[in-house]
């Protein structure tokens, strides 16, 4: 299991935009299942809803992006190297993810050619589906 030492080792963002708190599974290059726990105290609920608290949508498919970006990061020749979105497609929300949530993150490294790359990203809740997404990467 990566902590966030690990993780920062790895992938670029830190706080308060590093959206994944541990790396549970890592095979390099193909996969990586992470972990969010959700709480009232992140800075995003001030404004997104004030009465009701909803995780924006676009920061669960960022917090994919980032499990997937560790799976593709931890590879010895990407090390150092930033994953930059290139494209999202076929992304669905599902459900909403509210504060107590812990937000199971997933992504499978389905393509690679070069530097570009297809994630298949899943974003769960005591396994109910919140996002699923195709994430497409641009190694830097």
């Amino acid at each position: 299991m990566l902590g966030i030492k690990e993780i920062q080792e790895i992938i670029p963002h830190r706080h308060p935009f590093l959206l994944v708190d541990c790396i549970e599974e890592l095979e390099p290059n193909v996969r990586a299942v992470g972990y969010k726990s959700v709480t009232y105290n992140e800075p995003f609920f001030a404004g997104h809803f004030p009465q009701e608290p909803v995780m924006p949508g676009v920061l669960i498919v960022e917090a994919l992006a980032q499990t997937g970006a560790v799976a593709i990061l931890s590879v010895e020749a990407n090390k150092g190297k930033t994953a930059y979105f290139a494209a999202m497609n076929n992304v669905k929300f599902k459900r909403k993810v509210i504060p107590g949530d812990k937000l199971r993150l997933e992504c499978q490294i389905i393509k690679q050619k070069g530097p570009m790359g297809i994630g298949s990203a899943v974003a769960t809740v005591d396994g109910q589906v919140a996002v699923s997404a195709e994430l497409t990467f641009m190694i830097g």
